[in-house]
């Protein structure tokens, strides 16, 4: 019995070992944390004056990088643009004019379009990101009003602030794959 006892132990503790050894092993964390269509991103991020990882944490949250990924309102694609939203940026950016007539569901097209949509948020909200991700999921107006009525502060701290649950759980969400992203890509 004890023989069995110390094989459990040894066990146990050589697969501790492996595990601390392999914490911080960027092959792993990045298997753990993957960034699917980077290229795409990273493209749409810099034309945008966006992190690139910022905008990976709100795709993580939105469709775990799923394309064809349709949501209950009918949000579409990849970043989850609304049919309106996607009318509306195309229609007042003479960059994007050439992707009217492509699908939505199309990763490069969504990836375009969402990452516009984050640069108007970003510039409304001057660089904030916890404000930009709770935007993107409210809309501008609700959150607007959240900060002038100082209900919300834009900080994570008083994140439990945001009266809507979907919103503060996807706003504390994109911080922690941001968080993420950052430690395991930079």
């Amino acid at each position: 019995m004890k023989v069995l006892r110390k094989k459990r132990v040894s066990a146990l503790l050589f697969l501790a070992i492996i595990l601390i050894l392999f914490y911080n092993n960027t092959w792993i964390s990045r298997f753990i944390y993957p960034i699917q269509y980077r290229s795409q991103i990273e493209a749409a991020a810099k034309e945008n004056g966006l992190d690139p990882l910022f905008v990976a944490a709100v795709i993580r949250v939105e469709s775990n990088y799923q394309a064809d990924s349709k949501s209950h309102k009918g949000a579409l694609g990849i970043m989850q643009i609304m049919p309106d939203t996607a009318t509306w940026l195309l229609s007042m950016d003479d960059v994007l004019k050439n992707e009217r007539d492509k699908d939505l569901t199309d990763p490069e097209v969504n990836i375009k379009l969402g990452t516009r949509y984050l640069r108007y948020l970003n510039d409304r909200f001057e660089d904030n990101n916890l404000v930009v991700a709770a935007s993107y999921n409210a809309g501008h107006g609700k959150v607007s009003g959240w900060l002038k009525e100082n209900i919300w502060d834009g900080t994570i701290k008083n994140a439990d602030q945001i009266p809507i649950l979907e919103t503060r759980k996807y706003v504390k969400s994109v911080d922690y794959y941001y968080g993420k992203y950052t430690q395991v890509y930079r």
